[in-house]
């Protein structure tokens, strides 16, 4: 993804890939490790509440790495999440309460958004996008699986908070990472673009669904196409992987050769889809379509998908 072109420019950063983090998973079973990491001066926490990151105000690019004495004044969660090592300094992941987080929107020290936002906007660097993803997913699914799924009783964190095990049952809970196909259908000079309700005014995008147990990333790129748009497909070529931490999946990049071309739109997965000329999407991903439509933003692999189709044609097939 290091192309450029005249009409688009450098090709932008896909967002939340890259990460800088070693996760040292070797070292989770290790208590006193994790309790020294978690003492020492150069060890950083960021601060998550549901959707809502924290950043410290700090000009263009905001810090969201707290230091243990920040934090000690800030009221925090007890679930610390060992993220991993960034250039041997420890980072961890700390939740924060809703009422927490409502005060410190009103504290101009502060940045209180979402990770969406942050991404977009260009808030953080972007070496900083990794870790926040992981915390945001590793925290969410903390505070949806305190209870054991088995036999129902409060599970105890183990693992610097990669596994929760229940001591009634002894049923261990690992996170969980739900993996979504994310497909460009193309059809000679044509690709299929969809719209959901939710989308901004003009945002059209690539289909996706989720993998069902026992399938294919391949078969559920066909099925979800055929599904959302009644659009047969054939030969599907992987791309790229995301991970998008809404709360936790990993998007899973795809071109399909589209064998159909008639459009059957379920209604009830999508708004409108329809079929664009690649100078419709060379000017969507421009933000210059006459009509005011436009692709994802650059944060998003579906913008990634579309623009190597663009540039690339049918070659993104072979």
């Amino acid at each position: 993804m290091q192309k450029s072109v005249t009409a688009l420019g450098p090709w932008p950063a896909l967002a939340y890939i890259d990460s800088v983090i070693d996760r040292s998973a070797e070292r989770r079973t290790d208590s006193d490790f994790l309790s020294a990491c978690a003492a020492a001066h150069d060890c950083g926490f960021y601060l998550v509440g549901g959707e809502m990151v924290v950043l410290k105000s700090a000009g263009d690019l905001h810090d969201p790495v707290f230091s243990s004495q920040e934090v000690a004044s800030l009221a925090t969660g007890p679930d610390r999440i060992f993220l991993g090592l960034a250039k041997g300094a420890a980072r961890f992941g700390l939740p924060v309460a809703a009422e927490t987080i409502e005060t410190l929107k009103s504290d101009s020290r502060f940045i209180v958004t979402d990770l969406r936002s942050i991404a977009v906007q260009g808030l953080v660097a972007p070496d900083q996008l990794p870790p926040l993803a992981e915390a945001k997913a590793l925290l969410h699914w903390h505070a949806k699986h305190r209870f054991c799924a088995n036999c129902g009783r409060a599970t105890d964190i183990l693992q610097g908070g990669w596994r929760r095990d229940c001591p009634q049952c002894h049923y261990q809970h690992f996170p969980r990472t739900d993996p979504v196909v994310i497909m460009l259908a193309v059809r000679g000079d044509r690709c299929l673009l969809g719209r959901q309700s939710r989308f901004g005014a003009g945002m059209w995008s690539c289909l996706a669904g989720f993998v069902e147990p026992g399938e294919t990333i391949e078969d559920a790129a066909r099925r979800e196409t055929l599904e959302e748009a009644g659009i047969v497909c054939g030969h599907v070529r992987y791309f790229a992987s995301q991970p998008w931490p809404f709360p936790s999946s990993l998007m899973i990049g795809c071109h399909a050769e589209a064998i159909s071309s008639e459009i059957k739109v379920d209604y009830q997965e999508l708004e409108d889809a329809r079929w664009f000329t690649r100078d419709d999407a060379a000017a969507m991903l421009a933000r210059r379509h006459e009509g005011g439509m436009s692709t994802p933003p650059p944060v998003a692999i579906a913008y990634h998908l579309i623009r190597a189709w663009v540039e690339d044609g049918a070659r993104v097939l072979d």
